[in-house]
């Protein structure tokens, strides 16, 4: 089983004078020599480098206190998330589920051959607590491949202990640079060795590449800032379609709020597709909608599970013990695992590993890579996407009337909510506009990010209020006490008034306040 580990870390250009005296650096008490140890790490990649272009680094290493597979995730600069497997002769399935989504079909290869001989010391404060590790590695690079070279440096790495306090390694970064030790150009050793083994001939285009590559990691894939209605729409897509990629293996991992998050860009995109089909031809994008919303679907059963779960229990937790009775909270854990639970199903990493979500994943790429343009697309960019805008905030308002020109009850909740589904379309419509359309589009993100949570809470206790009749109705089956069932029954009720109430005038505000 595969464990996770922060490391925060910063790495340094060293010469033959080695490590700096550390003693001096703010905090440190003592600077504990551990010893030189022998490293020898084979990194695996796609032949065209997947991985590298993404900053992610999947190895196996034996030596040293860690022996094993490790595959690195970027989080943000200095900072990676290491995965670590048992050392075994074969990739970890595990290790290469997480990076399914940046590799797809192509084979995962050794590229490169790292032996490090790495001398350890470790800083402790006056107290004893460990703060940070730090190495002088001699590293030697041998690239694995055909008509590959060989390379060899030094360098300084500096690793943060665990719980550590990030401002520590500043206090390091000080006393290094103050005894002439330069920050390194390279984020990582493979990103170095892939750079300097790289065969003669193709030397120059491989850092072409690289400079390529570092540009795709800096998330501007698209040449240029957006010109046309065409480039404003899909600089929106692409940011979607690279949140996709990049939280699948965070959604694998059960990281917090990682299903939702890949839910909300799958719909960000769709509503793109369609509030934008003046641009982007829908004969093409709205096969690939429909493909979208099946892995919402996916992952949205567990994530409508979760919410309404902890509603239901926030619910039964306001209420004083007097009111709860009968076996409560253990018929909502049971209904809960009965029905799903709350962590992502094994259903949910199927779907992930078919034929089925690499096709879609294929299919983004192509309409980014060649998009279907119309002749819109080439048209006056304010114009065109503020007419597209508009249109959404249109079928909104029309579907808040109806909802207020209808008594309250069944009729009223599905307007509502209907309401709601073009709500968030129209949101996210503002969103893509704001890069051009500046305040006024953000104004209007507001508007309906106000809006939705409005609606958004209305339906939440439709649901509830099903739910609840079921479990009432298990209760009573059972010869339980249906009586708390009911107390939560008439609270959501009351929540839908409020909620109804305030929409009149919330509307009133908004239709008044339509920016543009």
């Amino acid at each position: 089983m595969a464990d996770t580990k922060r490391e925060i870390e910063r790495k340094y250009e060293s010469d033959e004078s080695g490590l700096p005296d550390l003693t001096g650096v703010a905090g440190v008490a003592t600077v504990l020599d551990k010893g030189v140890a022998e490293l020898d790490a084979v990194y695996y990649d796609t032949i065209d480098e997947r991985l590298a272009a993404a900053s992610i680094t999947l190895r196996r290493r034996t030596g040293g206190s860690d022996a094993g597979w490790h595959l690195k995730l970027p989080v943000s600069s200095g900072v990676r998330d290491e995965i670590r497997a048992p050392l075994s002769d074969t990739l970890p399935d595990e290790l290469v589920g997480l990076v399914r989504s940046r590799v797809r079909g192509a084979e995962l290869v050794p590229l490169v051959r790292l032996l490090s001989t790495r001398d350890v010391s470790e800083l402790f404060d006056a107290g004893g607590t460990l703060l940070a590790e730090v190495s002088v590695d001699a590293v030697v690079a041998e690239r694995l491949t055909e008509d590959g070279r060989t390379a060899q440096w030094s360098e300084i790495e500096v690793e943060l202990a665990d719980d550590g306090d990030p401002a520590f390694l500043e206090k390091v970064d000080k006393k290094l640079r103050k005894a002439g030790v330069r920050p390194s150009d390279s984020p990582s050793k493979m990103a170095r060795a892939l750079q300097e083994t790289a065969p003669r001939k193709s030397k120059k285009k491989d850092q072409k590449k690289t400079q390529k590559n570092d540009t795709k990691r800096d998330g501007a894939e698209a040449p240029g800032e957006p010109v046309t209605p065409g480039d404003h729409v899909l600089a929106y897509a692409r940011v979607q379609r690279d949140a996709i990629i990049e939280l699948d293996p965070a959604v694998r991992r059960e990281v917090f709020d990682s299903v939702h998050s890949m839910r909300v860009a799958t719909r960000r995109l769709r509503s793109t597709f369609k509030s934008f089909g003046k641009v982007l031809d829908r004969t093409v994008t709205d096969p690939i909608g429909e493909e979208l919303k099946w892995l919402a679907g996916e992952l949205g059963v567990d994530r409508d599970q979760e919410v309404l779960t902890e509603r239901l229990s926030e619910a039964l937790d306001d209420l004083p013990e007097s009111l709860v009775t009968g076996p409560v909270r253990t018929r909502l854990g049971g209904w809960t695992q009965e029905d799903g639970g709350t962590g992502p199903r094994s259903e949910l990493i199927d779907a992930l590993d078919g034929q089925r979500y690499l096709d879609l994943l294929k299919s983004l790429d192509a309409v980014i890579k060649d998009p279907p343009l119309l002749e819109a697309a080439g048209g006056d960019p304010e114009k065109v996407i503020t007419k597209a805008v508009r249109k959404d905030f249109g079928k909104v308002a029309a579907l808040v009337e109806e909802a207020l020109a209808q008594p309250r009850g069944a009729d009223r909740d599905l307007a509502m909510h209907e309401a709601r589904k073009k709500t968030k379309r129209t949101r996210y419509a503002a969103e893509a506009a704001k890069p051009l359309l500046g305040k006024p589009a953000k104004a209007l993100v507001k508007d309906m990010k106000s809006l939705q949570t409005l609606l958004g809470d209305h339906q939440d206790s439709v649901m509830a209020r099903e739910a609840l009749r079921d479990l009432a109705f298990q209760a009573h089956e059972a010869g339980e006490s249906a009586f708390t069932y009911g107390l939560l029954y008439g609270r959501e009720e009351r929540r839908a008034e409020l909620a109804e109430g305030a929409l009149p005038e919330t509307w009133a505000k908004i239709s008044h306040d339509m920016p543009f």
